[in-house]
């Protein structure tokens, strides 16, 4: 058996086949050794050894070959066996090269695919996700998550490397020994055309074969793919059908617990002019409504007060009402019997804590974001991060002076356990910010106490006005201080003010935020989740017209003896006139109120409208925005503002955002300019837009009249694209 002449035993079947030989051996030992004691007993015992070895070496080489066919046809069979196994094994499985091309398939993903075991094709032909780059290269394995024919797939891709197995191998590496001059492709039913060649003239591949490569005029050249395509590594993919798993991951995700609460924002005051009998039927329709939605989503409601509602439900609920947008904010305002106030309200949601009490902790957290943007909205909590819904209405007005007058006692009580005072704006500070904190400076230096304001780089907006308070003498020379000086005197023993912001990176020195714990936060501004933490007092009231309004309310009930000089007052009767646009926008009876007080504190309005004029560069920069506005959508205007010759662009670009909104039809604004290497956004609306949550998708916010946002990177016809964009794709979901 010429085949099996090469093979050598080894190991324990060595040893069984060799033992008989060594006694042979010995028994010649043992016929030398009787040879010297006794001549013709040593040559009977000789004899007797030659006759036993050549029986023994005929025994072994007549049964030799019967037991390697034996052994042969046994391992034949067990490989049969295992062939089989792996065929029938009930994971779908595939061996692929190093390239992607299918070497061999079992029997579960034949059915599978419907393709047969000798697929040798690219494995990307059945699944499009698995291509040769998503192959585990410097890792031993992989997973993928795929789809094919409805069902859902995670295909374990294992790598494993046959170097080691092939080196002392006489199989060559590609694929079976054969000379590939000897090869026939037509004899050889291996050989199969290749529908995705490009050529469109067909081809193949195998491993160890040739492979054509076409030209674009139809030649091709063969290459040995064993010799280009090492077959030294290999990978085994497994497909795990998860299609029951993930069926039950998302039943058992949709039926986990969502708290939300719903407050009415403005009970109060729509009750105020309804009698008894039609309060009671207010009552009942809107726990109608209430009730009506939270069963058509299969909801569990609760009535707490007045005024609030709780509700229970799971996730998949949730995902109704988020995708019909919280309907039911506006399904309230239907409820009318002759009440003056549409009631609004505001929905708290929390979901993707560990419990029922996390999630309640986080539908308060989401309340409290609601009404400190203002009502009217649904501020959903999933495990701390906040998404918006509504927002479209105004923060209705307020009708007492309760609380402006419990956060002035709680600033006073804050001011007075400290040694020093820093109050501090926004960046790029305007007319409201710096208002607001020299009138938090008189409400210190009211208390004795040491105070200051912190101001970066002179805005050119405030210029004058920081000059004509620098030169007054009734203040000291460093009542403007410096971000370094104002490190120095920032620590426990001071109350750092901050005005205009609650958002901490918009703060005129956010290292301030670090140096102490008294924080004291007074913003009009909607909030936003950047807001500052653990502030000692925050007093966010998106109704007001501006900050200045909120701090004239409070000296009001700071302290009797508070003396404003002249030019604070005008200074915080500025800050009002800027952000209402001369008493046009976002006021209220407070605001009117607020400005009547400083009338009476010394504020001259034709001082301060000569201290507002614009120089005429900016007042032609102004007229060119507004005269190459570009009318978007049919309700929109935007434009570009020439930043040539500006010292505040910023300021400027939103005095053209105003002018704009006298346009008829224009229901919002937005102007767009550059400055200090950014792109600055100005927005504003009268009030059928709400321009907040537009500029929150550029990463800014502000008031739903008022907001403003920044980019880098981008030019000024880059960011126009960006905000026609946002306008578009939120028109589309109904969100504004």
């Amino acid at each position: 058996m010429k085949s099996g002449s090469r093979v050598k035993y080894s190991g324990h079947l060595k040893m069984y086949w060799s033992w008989n030989m060594y006694l042979a051996l010995s028994l010649f030992a043992l016929a030398a050794g009787l040879f010297f004691v006794d001549r013709r007993a040593g040559l009977i015992s000789l004899a007797f050894a030659c006759s036993y070895y050549l029986v023994i070496m005929f025994i072994y080489m007549y049964y030799r070959p019967r037991i390697l066919q034996s052994m042969i046809g046994f391992a034949s069979r067990y490989a049969d066996v295992q062939a089989s196994v792996l065929r029938q094994i009930e994971i779908p499985t595939a061996i692929v090269d190093r390239e992607g091309y299918v070497l061999w398939m079992n029997d579960p993903l034949s059915e599978l695919t419907g393709k047969t075991e000798r697929y040798y094709r690219p494995i990307d032909t059945i699944f499009p996700y698995l291509t040769k780059p998503v192959f585990p290269v410097n890792s031993d394995s992989k997973d993928i998550d795929l789809n094919y024919e409805e069902k859902q797939f995670r295909a374990h891709i294992q790598k494993i490397d046959l170097k080691d197995v092939l080196e002392d191998s006489p199989v060559r590496a590609d694929g079976g020994g054969r000379d590939k001059d000897r090869f026939d492709e037509e004899s050889d039913p291996g050989w199969e055309d290749d529908p995705y060649d490009a050529s469109g003239k067909g081809g193949a591949y195998r491993q160890g074969r040739p492979d054509r490569v076409y030209r674009p005029d139809g030649s091709y050249d063969e290459r040995w793919s064993g010799e280009d395509v090492p077959a030294t590594m290999v990978y085994v993919v497994y497909f795990i059908d998860e299609t029951e798993l993930n069926r039950l991951r998302r039943e058992n995700r949709e039926e986990k617990s969502v708290v939300a609460l719903v407050y009415l924002d403005n009970y109060e005051e729509a009750m105020d002019n309804v009698d008894e009998v039609h309060s009671s039927l207010m009552n009942v329709l809107i726990d109608r409504e209430i009730n009506k939605y939270s069963l058509a989503h299969h909801a569990l409601s609760k009535k707490l007060e007045k005024d609030k509602y709780l509700l229970i439900m799971n996730q998949k609920s949730l995902g109704g009402l988020e995708g019909d947008h919280f309907s039911l904010l506006e399904e309230v305002k239907t409820v009318n019997i002759g009440n003056e106030t549409v009631m609004t309200i505001s929905i708290g949601i929390g979901v993707g804590g560990d419990d029922y009490n996390q999630n309640y902790d986080y539908a308060r957290a989401a309340m409290e974001m609601a009404l400190g943007r203002g009502g009217d909205q649904a501020v959903l909590n999933r495990d701390g991060q906040m998404k918006f819904y509504g927002g479209k209405s105004h923060s209705s007005e307020r009708h007492t002076r309760v609380k402006a007058r419990v956060k002035a006692q709680a600033m006073r009580e804050i001011i007075e356990s400290k040694e020093r005072v820093l109050a501090m704006g926004h960046k790029i500070t305007d007319m409201d910010s710096l208002g607001a904190a020299v009138g938090i400076y008189r409400a210190a230096k009211t208390l004795e106490k040491q105070a200051w304001i912190v101001i970066g780089d002179d805005s050119p907006s405030i210029r004058n006005w920081l000059e004509m308070l620098r030169e007054s003498r009734d203040y000291e020379e460093d009542i403007f201080i410096s971000h370094e000086k104002a490190i120095e005197l920032c620590d426990d023993n001071a109350a750092l003010v901050v005005v205009d912001t609650a958002r901490k990176t918009m703060v005129e020195c956010e290292e301030l935020l670090q140096r102490t714990k008294t924080i004291v936060v007074l913003d009009h501004h909607r909030q936003s989740t950047e807001q500052i933490q653990n502030a000692a007092l925050s007093y966010i009231e998106p109704g007001a017209s501006s900050t200045c309004e909120m701090v004239a309310e409070i000296l009001q009930y700071f302290e009797e003896n508070v003396r404003l000089r002249s030019l604070e007052a005008d200074c915080l009767y500025a800050g009002i006139i800027i952000d209402t646009n001369n008493f046009s926008t976002k006021t209220n009876s407070r605001t009117f109120e607020a400005a009547a007080y400083l009338r009476r504190k010394g504020a001259d309005t034709v001082r301060v409208r000569k201290a507002l004029r614009d120089d005429m560069n900016s007042y032609k920069a102004r007229a060119e925005a507004v005269r190459h506005a570009e009318s978007f959508m049919g309700r929109y205007a935007i434009s570009i503002l020439p930043n040539e010759g500006l010292e505040s662009p910023t300021v400027v670009g939103a005095q053209a955002a105003n002018e704009l909104l006298n346009i008829i039809g224009v229901t919002a604004s937005f102007v767009v300019t550059k400055y200090g290497g950014k792109v600055y956004i100005s927005a504003r609306a009268i009030d059928e837009v709400n321009v907040q949550v537009i500029m929150e998708r550029l990463g800014g916010g502000g008031h739903m009249n008022s907001a403003g946002a920044q980019m880098q990177d981008v030019t000024c016809e880059e960011a126009v694209v960006r905000v026609k964009e946002i306008l578009r794709s939120m028109t589309e979901a109904g969100e504004i």
